[in-house]
This record gives structure tokens, C-alpha cells and sequence, in this order.
């Protein structure tokens, strides 16, 4: 099958630098531009795997547990053969994530499990091309990419916001 390139930089994203808000924004922008692709169930899911990983490291395993259920509850509508990963073994891993996080267990990298081998090896081969290490652990990972979504500009969001706060004001007097 012939993949999205940006779901390819997800992939080697989620299995190299463990930047997992990046693989949220990948997907995310994939998924807007192409609603015709048939395939929106399956990136919101992954997008929820990579934000359930996101919010178990930094141990919001509340958080992390609701993505896991959410992108669980997804792969059981949509079946993700149709983006070259074996949904068995992914419904056992969520499973299991989710486990760990009602028990507060440890935090563990996962490692999607790949059904399509030609597009795990197309990914570490890619990701070998960029200089980066596949499987990398979350131990290496900079302080930066586990907070980014704390340390991100958010002023426009904000005054946004504010003005439509303002303008819902004016329009109750």
C-alpha cells in the first residue's frame, strides 16, 4: 500500500525522538486536509496513541488513560490493517497501557506493532537516512520534547480568546 508521507514522519517520529506533540501535529494537519480519505478514524486513533504516550510520561495517567480507551474504542469501529498495523496486537497493547495507568505502574515507550513489514522496514530505513536511532527510549528524550506543550507560544490562542470573550460581552449589553 502506498502510505502518506506524513504518516511516514509520524511513525519515525513515534519510534526515534519519542516527540510525541509532533507526531500529534503531523497527524493532526493530515487528517484536516484529507477528510476524504477514508481513513479519519484511524489518524484520530493514532493521534490518541501518541497523545495517550504524551500524557503517561509525564505521569497525567488519567489523561493518558482516556486517550488509550478513546483510540482503543476506535480501533474496534476501524480496522487498522488499512495503515500496515496489526490491530490484535494493538488492542493488547492499549489494553495494557491502560492497566499500567489505572495501576500507575511505570511509564513504557511503546512500539507500534507493524503488520505491513515493508513499511517498518521503508520507516527505519528513512529514519536511519535522518540519523536518527528507531526504538530510541523516552530516557534520552530532552526535558523541552516531554513539556512541549508547555513551553509552546500560545498568545495568539489567548488573545483570541480574550476578543471573543469581549464580543460575547458587548453582545449581552
Amino acid at each position: 500500500m502506498n502510505y502518506p508521507s506524513t504518516y511516514i514522519d509520524y511513525l519515525i517520529e513515534f519510534h526515534t525522538t519519542r516527540d510525541y506533540f509532533e507526531c500529534h501535529e503531523l497527524l493532526e494537519e493530515y487528517w484536516k486536509e484529507h477528510p476524504q480519505d477514508g481513513l479519519g478514524k484511524l489518524w484520530v486513533m493514532c493521534i490518541q496513541v501518541a497523545v495517550g504516550q504524551y500524557h503517561e510520561r509525564r505521569e497525567n495517567r488519567r489523561g493518558a488513560n482516556r486517550m488509550y480507551q478513546s483510540a482503543l474504542a476506535a480501533l474496534q469501529q476501524e480496522t487498522s490493517e488499512r495503515i500496515g498495523l496489526d490491530p490484535t496486537q494493538l488492542a493488547v497493547m492499549l489494553k495494557q497501557r491502560i492497566e499500567a495507568c489505572e495501576k500507575q505502574a511505570a511509564y513504557e515507550d511503546m512500539l507500534l506493532p507493524f503488520l505491513d513489514k515493508e513499511l517498518l522496514e521503508l520507516c527505519k530505513k528513512e529514519a536511519a537516512a535522518r540519523g536518527l536511532s528507531w526504538g530510541q527510549e523516552s530516557a534520552s528524550v530532552p526535558d523541552f520534547i516531554i513539556h512541549r506543550h508547555t513551553l509552546r507560544d500560545r498568545s495568539d490562542v489567548i488573545a483570541a480568546r480574550q476578543a471573543a470573550l469581549k464580543a460575547k460581552a458587548r453582545d449581552r449589553k
